[in-house]
């Protein structure tokens, strides 16, 4: 983030405000939670849904130990921003390598959370700055990442900002993404409406002469035998006529003046597409079980053809209804028209039905796009290890409740009213969906630069200069983190001193217990002069006798014995003497 910085503030690196966390091997009896890349909710930034495993079943990846306060950073594709704050929930426990494991020192967490979910730290450690997307992260990407620090009673001010702000956007958004599931309620309410004739009753009701459509249907059926080129073919299809239709048990009922038919009966004999291998060029488009999407033709990612016999023989007339007969189980059976947009062929795993003068394809397709339609497929599909089929004997046997040729026609128009509706609706949410989510970073960036707490800063300008500003700061963080290297250094020290040293330090604490008591006087002492000091105002004060670790030691003392509380003054939380 290259920007002029507000007052009090500083440029750091993550790795100038955090430690460096522990790693250990689970024990073989240990139950514990583990918290892997797929455990963070990437919409909601949190650990959603962690593993409760045994040490024995551990993978090798689980060895980061977590703390309530750290910022967990996935390094796997960082694009997807999978990060989240360890809450109290999971303090102690293990996440993946996978992660960088961010433990901030001496500042606010959440600050540094909300750092993470910034489109800059995105970029950065993507390496879209550079001007390439990484599918992987490292360590030292997220630890060498540099942003702007504001004083620490200004990063609280602003975490709380965040908090109010973003939990509003995430409810805004929440509200927005039940809005889709709706629409697709929606459409098929308005399909199965369509299919059952409560869409058209009223236009029905004004029909004087509604036509005979089993007649019609004997009519075609007569014409279409007689018509037939070969004896053969001829039996083929007086099979097909005398087929007896075997409904669904339907939870609907149709007007007395529809019939169920069998589609076989309404259509040519189904074929299946070209087996050939296609070309990523050639002449003419084969469209593919892909480019069929929501009853609709994506002409996207097509593949091709130059075979003039495969041209000939494959060729699709506008009106062709293609019907996906080899797919997942959740996919198979959908379905699209062509109309004709461009010349193209179609592949071996879609069968084509071409309708007759009784049944229009809007209608058809709409049919088998409805919840009856899908039930159908479900039903009837054969389950393969990955994969479900549904042949053309099966497609054919698919009854369909039928109405004349006018309704269909008048049942389509209205689908598609309502549709275009849908389609707007729709639109018009997407439209806001991108409008809340630029939101989140816009208040972040605004954060960042210090524009949300502009007025802050005016109303308390002793929080955010001398020892307050944030360069007091990161040299305080400095020199509490050389003290820890210092104290752990001299505990690996003693930890191999002789016998007799260690023996001699038995006596200690009756020492360190009068130290103690005589810090928690001081402390005491100090309150009672001035009241609100903060941790790190006792520090400042107490630093040529007290480390910041005794300090800490020697609050919670007097908190647990009741003797100081908590309180905010001026929005900043400061420790106060009990009366």
């Amino acid at each position: 983030m290259s920007q002029k910085l507000p007052k009090g503030w500083r440029s750091a690196q993550i790795s100038d405000v955090s430690i460096k966390g522990a790693q250990r091997r689970p024990e073989s009896d240990e139950l514990f939670t583990y918290v892997d890349i797929g455990s963070i909710n990437r919409d909601l930034k949190r650990i959603n849904t962690p593993q409760e495993i045994k040490g024995e079943g551990a993978p090798s990846r689980a060895r980061k130990v977590i703390n309530k306060g750290d910022i967990l950073v996935s390094l796997t594709r960082p694009n997807l921003n999978a990060v989240a704050l360890v809450t109290a929930q999971y303090d102690k426990q293990i996440a993946s390598t996978g992660f960088e494991v961010i433990k901030p020192f001496g500042i606010e967490s959440r600050y540094i959370f909300s750092l993470t979910r910034s489109k800059d730290f995105i970029d950065s450690i993507s390496g879209v700055v550079q001007g390439a997307l990484y599918p992987a992260a490292k360590s030292t990407d997220v630890q060498g990442y540099v942003f702007p620090l504001p004083p620490l009673a200004e990063q609280k001010i602003i975490a709380d900002k965040l908090d109010e702000l973003l939990a509003q956007v995430e409810s805004i958004k929440g509200r927005l993404d039940v809005i889709p599931a709706l629409l697709k309620s929606f459409r098929q309410s308005v399909l199965a409406s369509a299919i059952s004739g409560k869409l058209t009753k009223g236009w029905r009701n004004k029909v004087k002469n509604y036509p005979n459509i089993k007649e019609n249907i004997q009519k075609h059926a007569d014409e279409t035998i007689e018509n037939s080129k070969s004896k053969a073919l001829r039996t083929k299809l007086s099979k097909i006529f005398n087929e007896p239709e075997k409904p669904l048990a339907l939870d609907f009922e149709t007007p007395i003046n529809w019939v169920h038919c069998n589609i076989a009966k309404l259509c040519e004999p189904f074929s299946y597409g070209t087996s050939a291998k296609s070309k990523t060029e050639g002449e003419i488009p084969v469209l593919r079980m892909g480019n069929l999407q929501e009853g609709k033709l994506d002409w996207s990612n097509l593949v091709y053809t130059s075979d003039k016999n495969e041209i000939t023989k494959y060729s699709l007339k506008s009106g062709d209804v293609l019907f996906n007969r080899t797919n997942s189980p959740e996919l198979v059976g959908k379905t699209a028209i062509y109309s004709g947009e461009k010349e193209a062929i179609y592949a071996g795993y879609l069968i084509k039905a071409r309708c007759s003068e009784l049944l229009l394809p809007e209608y058809l397709n709409y049919s088998l796009n409805s919840s009856y339609g899908k039930e159908y497929c479900r039903q009837v599909k054969s389950d393969g290890v990955s994969q479900s089929n549904i042949n053309a004997q099966k497609l054919g046997a698919f009854v369909l409740p039928l109405p004349s040729v006018e309704e269909q026609s008048e049942i389509v128009h209205r689908v598609e009213e309502l549709f275009t509706f849908a389609n707007k609706v729709e639109a018009q949410i997407n439209a806001a969906q991108t409008r809340v989510n630029n939101l989140t970073q816009s208040i972040l960036t605004k954060a960042f630069s210090g524009e949300l707490t502009k007025d802050w800063r005016a109303a308390n300008p002793e929080l955010i200069s001398g020892d307050n500003s944030a360069s007091a700061l990161l040299e305080k963080i400095k020199l509490e983190r050389e003290q820890q290297a210092a104290q752990k250094k001299k505990k690996k020290s003693a930890k191999k001193s002789t016998t007799k040293k260690a023996s001699a330090s038995t006596t200690q604490p009756k020492t360190t217990a009068k130290t103690l008591a005589t810090d928690s006087h001081i402390i005491e002492k100090m309150l009672a002069e001035k009241t609100g000091l903060t941790a790190q105002n006792i520090f400042e004060q107490l630093a040529n006798e007290l480390s910041l670790t005794q300090v800490f030691t020697e609050i919670a003392n007097l908190l647990a014995e009741n003797k100081i509380e908590e309180q905010t003054i001026n929005g900043i939380t400061g420790f106060v003497l009990k009366q």
